[in-house]
């Protein structure tokens, strides 16, 4: 019997990762739950109904649940999907490669053609988009976004709340904070402070003191 699943997100990542889930078997996704637009709870996706966020806590007795956000605003919503009582499912698309040597966190979700090598620990509801790349001995905090075709390489500390861009490449030894943003196609060959925005090649610091969501 398949496991009942929300997806919490009602967006264009919500859509994809239903198609993406439909692939890995086991799970059925009865709804999608929205946070912040209540109007959007009129509509139907993928023909399933769309949940205000507080009518959905009686559905954690039977449920897991899974964030469909992949921008700085994960953490926010995945604390108050645990208030409510939901346990996370953790989901590996079946054409990525993970290693039995990794260790993914409660709620991370490693999408299509992405790799995740040997010896790396990806902390709680860490998001990998397609094609993403992570090496090996690599640490990666709760929360953070590895968005598609990131390089993240060897022997890398990443802190909580981090969103590594689209095509974005961070050589190995590098130490990045805690709630850093690295900018689309950025190349990361310096260690980066905590809350920092970080672009071009190679990436340079152009905004401090970012605002953790």
């Amino acid at each position: 019997m398949a496991t009942p699943l929300l997806l919490f997100g009602t967006y264009f990542l919500a859509e994809e990762m239903f198609d993406l889930i439909s692939d890995i078997g086991g799970y059925e996704i009865t709804g999608f739950v929205e946070n912040l637009d209540r109007e959007r709870c009129k509509l139907e996706i993928e023909g399933r109904r769309v949940y205000w966020i507080d009518e959905v806590a009686e559905l954690a007795r039977t449920h897991l649940a899974i964030c469909a956000l992949s921008t700085t605003r994960r953490k926010e919503l995945v604390e108050r999907m645990g208030l409510m009582g939901f346990k996370l499912a953790t989901l590996v698309h079946p054409t990525a490669r993970v290693s039995s040597r990794a260790k993914l966190g409660e709620g991370t979700f490693i999408s299509a053609l992405a790799t995740v090598s040997t010896r790396t620990v990806l902390g709680r509801s860490v998001f990998v988009n397609r094609g993403a790349t992570i090496g090996h001995h690599t640490t990666i905090g709760d929360y953070c976004s590895i968005q598609p075709g990131a390089n993240v390489a060897g022997v890398i500390t990443i802190g909580p709340q981090t969103y590594v861009g689209m095509g974005a490449n961070v050589i190995e030894h590098r130490k990045i904070g805690t709630g850093c943003i690295i900018g689309g196609g950025a190349v990361v060959t310096e260690d980066l402070p905590d809350r920092v925005l970080a672009v071009g090649v190679p990436a340079k610091v152009v905004r401090t003191n970012v605002e953790l969501k």
